[in-house]
Order: C-alpha cells, then sequence, then structure tokens
C-alpha cells in the first residue's frame, strides 16, 4: 500500500518534470524549424503557418516515467512485476520508440503497423490463450492500439480516457491477484495525470504517436492478460466493456468512410473527437464528454470481473456503440473545409452589352438571364 502511494506519486512528479523540460527543448529546436517536433493544432481553420503549434514529446515522458518508476520497484524487490509484466513493458517500449520515430521522421505507415504487430505478438500469453486465440488478441491488441492515436487529436482527451481505464483495469488485476500489472497499470495511471498537468485544454504538449501508442498498446495488452483466463462470455463482455469509447470511435470512422466513399485507411479529421467540436462543444466539453463515457463503459467492466453484474450488462454498451456507428451511418459527415482555402464563387452576372438594360443579364460565356432579386427570392420583371 505504502509502494503503491509513494510509486504513484513518483510517476506523477516525474511525468510532470520531464513533459515541461521536453517541451522547453522542442520548442527550442523546433523553433529553427525541426522537423517533426511541433504539430499544428487549430481549434477553428486557420491560413497555413498560423496554427497552434503544440510540442509532439509528452508521450516520452509517459513512457519514460512509467518504465522508470515501474523497473525500479522490480530490481528493489518492493514490487515485482512477473514474467508476463515485464515482457509486456518490453514490448510497450518497443512500440513508443516505434511511435517516436514516427513522430520525429517520415516512417512508412506500414512499417509502423508491422511494429506494433511484433510488439503484440510478444505480449500475448500463448499458454492460456493458445495459438488461435492468441493470434486474434494480438490482431485485437493492434486494433486498440491504432484506435488510441485518434485520442491525442482532441487537447486532454487522451490523458483522460487513459487514466480512467488504467485506473478500472488496476482493479480488474488486483482482483486476479495479479499485482505486478496492477501496480504497473497504476503507475501508467499516474504518469498519465501527470501529463494531463501540461496536457489540459489549451494543451502545452502533446503525446504523439509516442504516447498514444504506449499507452494504448499497453492498455489493450493489460485487458487481454486478466481475461486470458476468465469464462469466454464474461472475458468479451469486459474486455469490450473498458474499451467502448475507441470502439465506438472506430465503428463510427469505419461505416461513415463507406458511407461517404473515402478511404477507410486515409487518415481524416472525422472521429468522434472532431464531430463533438463541430457539433459545438469546447475542448473542456469534449473532454469531459470522452471521460464519463469512458468511466461508463470502465465501470461495466469492472463489474463484471468482480462478479457485481452478469456478462449480459456489456450487451447495453454495445447497444450504446451500435447507436454511434448507427449515427456515423445515417449522417456521414462533411469535412471542414482546407484552411486557407476559399470555397470557389460563382461567376458574377454582367448587364448584357449594347443598348439600355432590359432586365436581362449575361454571364461570361453564357446565355441571357433574368436577373434575381436576393432580397425576396422575386424574379425582376421589366
Amino acid at each position: 500500500m505504502l509502494y503503491g502511494i509513494a510509486a504513484a506519486t513518483a510517476a506523477l512528479l516525474l511525468t510532470a518534470a520531464l513533459a515541461a523540460l521536453l517541451r522547453s527543448l522542442a520548442l527550442r529546436l523546433g523553433a529553427g524549424g525541426g522537423p517533426g517536433l511541433l504539430a499544428g493544432r487549430t481549434t477553428r481553420p486557420r491560413p497555413p503557418g498560423r496554427e497552434r503549434r503544440v510540442p509532439l514529446l509528452g508521450g516520452l515522458a509517459v513512457a519514460g516515467a512509467t518504465a522508470l518508476v515501474g523497473c525500479a520497484g522490480d530490481w528493489t524487490g518492493v514490487a515485482p512485476l512477473g514474467p508476463e509484466t515485464s515482457r509486456l513493458l518490453v514490448a510497450g517500449l518497443v512500440v513508443a520508440l516505434a511511435g517516436l520515430a514516427s513522430d520525429l521522421l517520415p516512417v512508412p505507415p506500414l512499417l509502423r503497423l508491422t511494429a506494433v504487430a511484433g510488439a503484440a505478438v510478444l505480449a500475448v500469453p500463448y499458454d492460456a490463450l493458445g495459438v488461435p486465440g492468441g493470434v486474434l488478441a494480438a490482431v485485437w491488441i493492434v486494433l486498440v492500439t491504432h484506435a488510441f492515436r485518434s485520442l491525442d487529436q482532441s487537447d486532454g482527451v487522451l490523458g483522460t480516457v487513459g487514466v480512467v481505464t488504467a485506473f478500472a483495469l488496476s482493479g480488474c488485476a488486483a482482483a486476479e491477484v495479479m499485482d505486478g500489472l496492477a501496480a504497473l497499470l497504476s503507475v501508467l495511471a499516474a504518469a498519465l495525470t501527470g501529463f494531463l498537468m501540461h496536457g489540459w485544454p489549451p494543451a502545452r504538449i502533446a503525446a504523439g504517436r509516442c504516447g498514444s501508442q504506449f499507452a494504448g498498446f499497453v492498455l489493450a495488452s493489460a485487458v487481454v492478460l486478466v481475461h486470458a483466463e476468465r469464462p469466454a462470455g464474461a472475458g468479451f463482455g469486459a474486455a469490450f466493456a473498458l474499451t467502448a469509447v475507441v470502439s465506438a470511435d472506430a465503428a463510427l470512422v469505419l461505416v461513415s468512410r463507406w458511407r461517404a466513399g473515402r478511404p477507410v485507411l486515409r487518415s481524416a479529421p472525422d472521429h468522434l473527437v472532431h464531430r463533438l467540436r463541430r457539433a459545438g462543444l469546447t475542448r473542456q466539453g469534449v473532454m469531459v464528454v470522452m471521460g464519463l463515457a469512458t468511466f461508463a463503459g470502465a465501470l461495466v467492466g469492472l463489474g463484471i470481473d468482480l462478479g457485481r453484474v452478469g456478462a449480459s450488462a456489456a450487451w447495453w454498451v454495445a447497444g450504446a456503440v451500435l447507436v454511434v456507428g448507427a449515427a456515423g451511418a445515417l449522417r456521414p459527415g462533411r469535412l471542414p473545409r482546407r484552411p486557407g482555402v476559399r470555397p470557389r464563387s460563382r461567376p458574377h452576372a454582367i448587364p448584357a452589352p449594347g443598348g439600355p438594360v432590359t432586365g436581362s443579364v449575361r454571364r461570361p460565356g453564357g446565355p441571357l438571364r433574368r436577373p434575381v432579386d436576393v432580397a425576396n427570392g422575386a424574379v425582376k420583371v421589366p
């Protein structure tokens, strides 16, 4: 108990300090045009070059602080992580490094996907799931990790969703007597809380692919480890409820892009956080709504793991996800106009040459047309 409080406090303070240091470093190096260190963040369309610039090294602080505090407890023997949790942490650091390389350099998407898939194969417990179940679990980890990337596109959302999910998963791991995994998840929750001290809207630093992939991978892998030996119904229900927000976002994006005829794998501002912003919510409002939705799903998942509610409670969460996906199907959503690009204006009508105006006008290169009274929509008759 005492170690848990000390570890959480250390992770929170260390992440906050590292984030401040990395922000200062990124601003110094990115001021001269350093590629990848700064990302454009806008709350409304702005001309190119006038976006709000946010450093992308916040994920390095989250991953570094989580690894340092977690390894310190394991090395000292105060809170041993165990072989499965240690393997998960190593795989998570590999994913974080791959995300950091993507933040700083133009890494091909296929290479990023390969790194995450390889780490997922390393973290899956095949002795409990078997080879077919382990392969399906690895695919699910890759999908959830990729879905977490979209949460960092709005200030404070990734930290809020990650903190709530990590705390709920820590309780699930403690109920399964997985003390090492519970300690690591508590440290991750504290690290994300320290990151929120700088990522609260308006964010002064962003997690980038490094932080979003690390948090998503660790949480998804922890869900698999916690529910690997549980009955199929309760395990699937709790796992789905704990990741309901990212599942709803993925369903919304897939259905919306398919209905609109857009490429499914091409990035676009059509995620759930973008739609909430276009609906009129502030950045703080988006963070609160996403946090409350995550809390509701995590509460259901924790209740299933603790035996307080049945596995059928997950159907309510699934129904909410289907409603969100149906909303995307009925209204795919129009992408916002690119910053700095004005809509194409219609050619102005000019009077017909030759003689007095008789109520007809001529468009350039077009036939004579009768003018329209814009005030009341009536046609002017000479």
